[in-house]
């Protein structure tokens, strides 16, 4: 118990020593208002999308839309780890 206390509180003790900068809490504070199942659905619409199009016989389009859902769950983790553990922590 008093292990927990003090990692606790040097977790406390390193955020305040490693703040983010006024651009990363203006994202965070963007981010954080899209749920995080948006991401989810537009990798899943590109896959679709993606199929399709090699369906199709569009092999360039296919290929270039097939590269976007590991942004887009990229951006999600993002989000999600910003909703979890973001510089506004510290503020609530």
């Amino acid at each position: 118990m008093v292990t927990a206390t003090f990692q606790d509180r040097q977790g406390t003790d390193d955020a305040r020593q490693y703040t983010e900068g006024p651009v990363a809490r203006g994202i965070e504070r963007q981010t954080a208002k899209v749920p995080s199942d948006v991401y989810l659905w537009a990798a899943l619409a590109a896959m679709g999308t993606s199929l399709t199009l090699q369906l199709m016989g569009k092999k360039n389009e296919s290929l270039f839309v097939g590269q976007w859902p590991a942004p887009f769950l990229l951006m999600g983790l993002y989000n999600k780890i910003v909703k979890v553990a973001g510089s506004d922590r510290m503020s609530q």
